[in-house]
């Protein structure tokens, strides 16, 4: 199991499967959430995760897909896009300091 210290955090990728729409949505959300801190958050389509993200973000459904894309990278699923509380518990780590399990 992936983990990464909440402070080498530097890029959050949330990933969905066209790039667009919830994922835009929530992303933008996480940068409200971590205003003020040195974190990139950005979105992108599934099958496009970037090499250098830290925590890649997606649907449940699509987790399987992200692990093949990103092998390496911490992943959180979550089931609903606004109040998950698996992202809540990764923006409350970030800030309260901690260890991020995938």
């Amino acid at each position: 199991m992936a983990s990464i210290d909440s402070k080498d955090i530097h890029k959050i990728i949330v990933a969905c499967d066209a790039g667009m729409g919830s994922s835009v949505m929530l992303a933008s959300q996480l940068r409200k959430q971590l205003k003020g801190r040195q974190i990139q958050v950005e979105h992108t389509p599934v099958n496009s995760i970037p090499a250098d993200a830290d925590v890649v973000i997606c649907h449940a459904g699509l987790a399987a897909r992200a692990k093949v894309t990103a092998p390496d990278k911490v992943l959180i699923s979550f089931q609903l896009f606004i109040g998950d509380p698996a992202v809540t518990k990764l923006v409350n780590t970030i800030k309260n300091g901690g260890t991020v399990d995938a």
